[in-house]
């Protein structure tokens, strides 16, 4: 029996011996075959997409959209892997997360860039933009480059600034019309100093809360109102708890697109023209998606017997601009004309 263990154990080191000889000879004749994932993974660049809104969001769809451009144009060289719906940082986590390093793109709404870009409060102002054409013009031109440069000081790369639309107001048991209509009311609000203080000149209590929880206040009745674009009321169905829905378009909800500006840096330069064109690409793509679905969705809540919209007269609109004044008022003494005269110009 013991002379029987070791024969076969020195046919097995005699086997293993063999099966190494025939690999150096494959290995000497020519390269041993992958398939082409395992070659590709060999130099590909991965870049993780963070973002707090559903899939089916302008901001959920040009992610993807962007991907798939990056995809092609780098001939695969370059993976953008999306992660939509908070999956990977919440909203209150993202940007520390990109400014570590531990995701590589993000992109935030305006008021959470006011955090680091005072500046920025600017694109919260109500009744900034008059229509899409308004907005396309600021985002795209000069005014958005500027913008975007702001963002090099903090060590991050501006990329493209993002739609997903105009705003409107909701509320749980009546439309809101007048300005005297929200007093009293709790609103939920993004974190802006700007929108914390519109809802003060209205009158209402407002109460900053990430998105990411939106719904879940909504079930336990924590707010009387919000205001939100009609593609997150409807993808979220944000409708079903707050269904006086009043078409105001008083204020804009867009996104800056943004990467770690170190991570940018170590791109080869090619590879940085191939994002840079896919996202002008991309810019373009969001900028009339947003304005359309927008749209069909409004056209969507309008056939719900459940859901009552009210459309504000140009005469209800002037009521709240007034109130808003002393918002412009306060922005100007802080840090000067120049960016508001700018973008006001821009619309004309």
């Amino acid at each position: 029996m013991r002379n029987s263990w070791k024969w076969w154990l020195l046919l097995l080191f005699a086997s293993i011996g063999l099966a190494g000889w025939a690999v150096s000879q494959q290995v000497g004749r020519e390269p041993l075959v992958y398939d082409d994932e395992q070659k590709g993974l060999q130099n590909q660049i991965i870049i993780y997409f963070s973002h707090v809104v559903a899939e089916n969001t302008p901001k959920g769809l040009a992610a993807q959209k962007f991907a798939e451009l990056v995809e092609q144009k780098t001939d695969g060289r370059v993976k953008v892997e999306v992660f939509p719906n908070g999956s990977l940082y919440s909203d209150g986590e993202e940007l520390d997360a990109l400014l570590r390093g531990d995701v590589q793109m993000i992109a935030p709404s305006f008021s959470k860039v006011t955090e680091l870009v005072p500046e920025w409060q600017v694109l919260d102002l109500p009744f900034l933009f008059r229509d899409e054409d308004d907005v396309c013009r600021v985002f795209t031109g000069e005014i958005g480059a500027e913008l975007l440069e702001m963002l090099e000081a903090k060590k991050i790369k501006g990329l493209a600034l993002w739609s997903n639309g105009f705003k409107q107001m909701m509320s749980t048991t009546r439309p809101l019309i007048a300005p005297d209509d929200f007093r009293g009311l709790r609103f939920r609000i993004m974190p802006s100093e700007v929108i914390e203080k519109q809802f003060r000149l209205l009158g209402g209590e407002p109460v900053a809360v990430s998105f990411d929880h939106v719904y879940r206040a909504l079930e336990q009745h924590e707010f009387d109102g919000q205001e939100n674009t009609i593609s997150n009321i409807y993808s979220k169905s944000f409708y079903k708890f707050q269904p006086y829905i009043t078409i105001s378009n008083h204020g804009y909800l867009g996104y800056a697109v943004m990467m770690n500006q170190a991570f940018w840096d170590h791109l080869p330069k090619d590879i940085q023209q191939k994002i840079t064109e896919a996202m002008a690409e991309a810019t373009q793509w969001n900028l009339q998606e947003s304005k359309a679905q927008n749209e069909r969705e409004l056209q969507q809540l309008k056939r719900r017997e459940d859901v009552f919209l009210y459309r504000l007269s140009e005469e209800e609109k002037r009521k709240w601009e007034q109130k808003f004044a002393p918002l412009y008022e306060e922005f100007a003494k802080r840090f000067g004309a120049r960016l508001l005269d700018e973008i006001r110009e821009s619309e004309k």
